[in-house]
């Protein structure tokens, strides 16, 4: 099933890319990681260029990427994207991730051509300041996730949740606020929430030290707790090692910090996806034979994939009158097309101090997918509003 609806979205992209012979009617300039940085990030750049053509030959997307070393290049990026708008057929620039440096751009763009309408997946900088230069913000969903992980986590028979973390990770306010979520999650749904901490990857120990720690803890972990144990870490490094000791141990994982079935799996389960880049069915598929069955769980198709090419689809159907800005199911049509199979669910930032909900910024989740198993209709479960008010 999975590789019938790739086929069709091959299929659907391929004859969007047979009308970019002729000139486009207005561009879309479109700024992500490079392979190294962010691979699912440039994969979503990828496919909207075989939906639409590039630029270079008559389509719609222009696609540049940002340096990797982006923090001490923050010139470059921003001189990057002002440059986009020399373009007098450019009608929108999405930003995905948007680093440090994609407010400022954006004002200056904004200052150069206020036509252009300026989207971002992943703000690094915080929401009051990205959502000021902003027209759209969208965000994986922090907040709605700690509840729903501990709740699919009770679903799958977990009796204790296990958060893994350290110092640095939980002095991040979203972070910490979802932290503190899920510990009141647990703590209603009848679960045991536990703290462990581990080392930073960042410290002296490096990645390689905090991966270790984690393959030498996780066998005491699972006898203290028991099996019947879901464990969840903040830090992508230390995913890997942690699926490995579940896959061999036994323990439940829902789904990683930035969900992908590319996070952690490959290393952990001994995968060689070379083959199926940018084909999610298949790499699924691939990590589903590998094991974990009833255990472990991802999204089916990686955020950073989905924010490319979903906030490209959007900004789109927007220049041409067929979505609206401001509309949450708009949205949720444009991303819920470039995953074909998966569903999301969306809401408005609410600041935990105020109160008040920004409607610029947007909290975005996809369906879990639990291997073997299949979804688990997560995107269908309410979210109790008081979750939403709990600060860190």
């Amino acid at each position: 099933m999975k590789s019938v609806l790739w086929g069709l979205l091959i299929l659907v992209f391929c004859a969007g890319a047979t009308g970019a012979a002729e000139e486009a009617p207005f561009h879309i300039g479109i700024m992500t990681g490079t392979v190294s940085q962010n691979e699912d990030d440039l994969r979503g750049a990828e496919l909207l260029i075989q939906k639409y053509g590039s630029t270079s030959e008559g389509g719609m997307i222009t696609h540049i990427t940002y340096p990797d070393n982006f923090m001490s290049e923050m010139e470059t990026t921003i001189g990057q994207l002002v440059g986009l708008a020399d373009d007098p057929k450019l009608k929108v620039i999405v930003v995905n991730q948007a680093i440090p440096g994609t407010t400022e751009a954006f004002r200056r763009v904004r200052e150069k051509r206020p036509d252009i309408l300026l989207l971002a997946g992943e703000g690094h900088e915080d929401p009051g300041v990205i959502a000021s230069a902003a027209d759209l913000v969208a965000n994986g969903d922090s907040i709605g996730r700690g509840y729903l992980i501990p709740y699919m986590a009770r679903e799958l028979g977990a009796k204790t949740f296990v958060h893994i973390s350290f110092p640095r990770h939980m002095s991040y306010e979203t972070l910490s606020r979802r932290r503190a979520i899920m510990e009141a999650a647990c703590r209603d749904l009848g679960i045991q929430f536990v703290f462990e901490t581990a080392p930073d990857p960042l410290s002296d120990v490096g990645v390689a030290g905090a991966q270790q720690f984690i393959l030498e803890h996780m066998p005491a972990w699972l006898e203290k707790y028991g099996k019947d144990t879901a464990f969840f870490c903040t830090n992508d490094s230390q995913t890997d090692p942690l699926l490995k000791r579940i896959a061999e141990l036994g323990g439940y994982f829902i789904e990683a910090d930035v969900p992908s079935p590319l996070m952690g799996y490959p290393g952990a389960l001994g995968i060689d996806l070379s083959q199926e880049k940018g084909n999610w069915p298949a790499i699924l598929k691939k990590v589903e034979e590998a094991g974990g069955k009833g255990r472990m769980g991802t999204w089916a198709y990686s955020l950073g994939y989905s924010h490319s090419a979903g906030l490209g689809e959007f900004g789109k159907r927007i220049v041409e009158g067929k979505a609206k800005l401001d509309n949450m199911k708009d949205l949720i049509a444009c991303y819920n097309e470039v995953s074909p199979g998966a569903t999301w669910n969306a809401g408005y930032y609410t600041d935990a101090g105020t109160g008040v909900r920004n409607r610029k910024y947007v909290l975005l989740y996809q369906d879990t997918y639990i291997l073997g198993r299949g979804y688990m209709e997560s995107t269908k479960v309410e979210i109790p509003e008081k979750y939403f008010k709990i600060s860190q």
